[in-house]
């Protein structure tokens, strides 16, 4: 089977948001967001194991780049990051920058007239946020960096 979707990925502290996009590349959809514990590695199997359930061929991973447009430290820990799951995925990743995509997410959240627990539930705003780096990639795969 052709792997040809591809994973969005908004790499947090303390959660991961997960999209995916359609087999055409046109269109990008929230899927689950993962818990990060404290002092653990970050969840790479579980990140495999999805993008295999969704015939992942293309990862797609926001790079919190800083306000002046710069790497910092944390963008180093999430290109490692994003490197090990590529090798376990065989999968090449592209990186786009995220700055101001979670609070865009958290907006739309907002917006969509849920109740309120719904509305400020963190991991629906992740996943809505991997949801944006993801359109922005499929819309315009020059993006990335």
């Amino acid at each position: 089977m052709d792997r040809t979707r591809a994973l969005g990925v908004d790499f947090g502290e303390k959660r991961i948001g997960l999209a995916v996009s359609d087999p055409t590349l046109t269109i990008a959809q929230p899927l689950e967001t993962l818990k990060r514990r404290p002092g653990k590695r970050p969840p790479i199997a579980r990140m495999a194991e999805i993008s295999r359930e969704h015939d992942v061929g293309q990862l797609v991973v926001g790079l919190p780049l800083g306000l002046d447009g710069e790497e910092n430290d944390w963008c180093a820990e999430i290109r490692a990051v994003a490197t090990k799951l590529s090798e376990r995925v065989e999968a090449p990743v592209a990186f786009v920058d995220e700055r101001m995509t979670s609070v865009r997410a958290e907006r739309a959240v907002r917006g969509v007239g849920l109740k309120k627990s719904d509305r400020e539930d963190k991991s629906r705003i992740d996943a809505a946020a991997a949801q944006l780096i993801l359109q922005a990639w499929l819309d315009n795969p020059e993006v990335a960096r």
